[in-house]
């Protein structure tokens, strides 16, 4: 975060955000829905996932491969599973809606399980896990798209950088909260990176000719973590998504099949009754102590504390709720031109 970056207090960027996507044609629930989940990211530090990603939802939505009124379907369920058409909704408003048919699945048989086939960018996955946490569950969503990422030795995208996001929780402490991409970094980083102005560290991404990219403006191919332990994880997220409500979204793009890259993803969301395996409050408190434990660890060199899943974005979520969300510049330059657009006063920053 440059220093330099203005703070615009939460409660205004949540409430313009959710006034830009009504203004777009989005039903008022939905919009807060979206706007809820935007302005949450960017609590958590997790700006990739934040309102910088407005625009090109707008971009979507006029392209109409972003529904404002789907017609959300459900296409086969079972006491514990569920699959469900999103017909390219907003993804936040699919995804919560399926969260929560999950969690009373597994509330009821202990485990829910829910494929959602055609949606459309889901924001930061760790939302739709902590949803379970928070009712005493452990959660996990993942989610596929078309190829943005090169497999391991690749020098072309032949595989997505799915994230995964696993949440369980605690008793005294906050749930402990995963959210990663497969790739090195997120995509939306290097969005982030464009609106600051910086450039991109070395191993981050390739340009289109598969050279290593430091321009975050000729970056086109993300770089999996770990090599091949990252492409395989987003090889095998695929599988277990796409693949399972038969409509492939990898292969496509690796046959240049027309189409192949229009903007969709498939999801898993998935929550698990703790108390119908062991008992929840003993759950709760393993947790606490297992966290604590790890915590406790001497600190490699140069390392002055050890961090749990989550821990870290907790902090900052406190840091930004008292004291507002910075913003890059070019971030605001893009929310003016949104503002403009609809006639809606940008929030006041400081």
């Amino acid at each position: 975060m440059a220093a330099s970056e203005p703070r615009v207090a939460w409660k205004e960027l949540r409430a313009f955000t959710r006034e830009v996507f009504v203004r777009a044609g989005v039903p008022t629930e939905d919009a807060e829905i979206e706007a809820e989940l935007l302005v949450w990211a960017n609590l958590r530090g997790v700006d990739s996932h934040g309102v910088l990603r407005i625009p090109w939802y707008l971009e979507l939505i006029e392209k109409g491969e972003m529904k404002v009124r789907p017609s959300i379907q459900i296409l086969q369920e079972t006491p514990a599973t569920l699959v469900v058409d999103a017909d390219h909704a907003l993804g936040p408003v699919v995804t919560t809606w399926t969260m929560r048919r999950v969690m009373v699945k597994a509330r009821e048989v202990g485990i829910g399980w829910g494929f959602i086939k055609n949606t459309t960018h889901q924001g930061a996955m760790g939302y739709y896990p902590l949803m379970a946490a928070e009712a005493g569950m452990a959660g996990l969503a993942f989610v596929c798209s078309p190829p943005n990422m090169a497999p391991y030795g690749a020098k072309a995208a032949g595989v997505h950088n799915s994230p995964i996001a696993i949440c369980v929780p605690g008793k005294q402490r906050r749930p402990l909260l995963l959210d990663m991409a497969t790739s090195v970094a997120a995509g939306g980083k290097l969005r982030l990176a464009k609106d600051r102005g910086t450039p991109l560290p070395v191993g981050w991404a390739l340009t289109a000719e598969g050279q290593p990219a430091a321009d975050p403006h000729t970056a086109a191919i993300l770089l999996p973590f770990g090599g091949p332990k990252g492409s395989g994880l987003a090889l095998m997220f695929e599988c277990l998504s796409s693949l399972m409500v038969g409509d492939p979204l990898l292969q496509p793009a690796l046959e240049s099949q027309p189409g192949a890259h229009a903007h969709r993803q498939h999801g898993v969301v998935a929550a698990i009754n703790i108390g119908m395996f062991t008992d929840l409050e003993a759950y709760r408190n393993h947790v606490d102590a297992v966290a604590a434990g790890i915590k406790r660890l001497p600190p490699a060199e140069g390392c002055s504390e050890i961090l749990v899943p989550g821990e870290l974005e907790d902090r900052v979520y406190d840091e930004r709720m008292a004291r507002g969300i910075p913003l890059p510049v070019g971030t605001m330059r893009n929310l003016q031109t949104v503002a403009e657009r609809f006639g809606i006063p940008m929030p006041s920053a400081d």
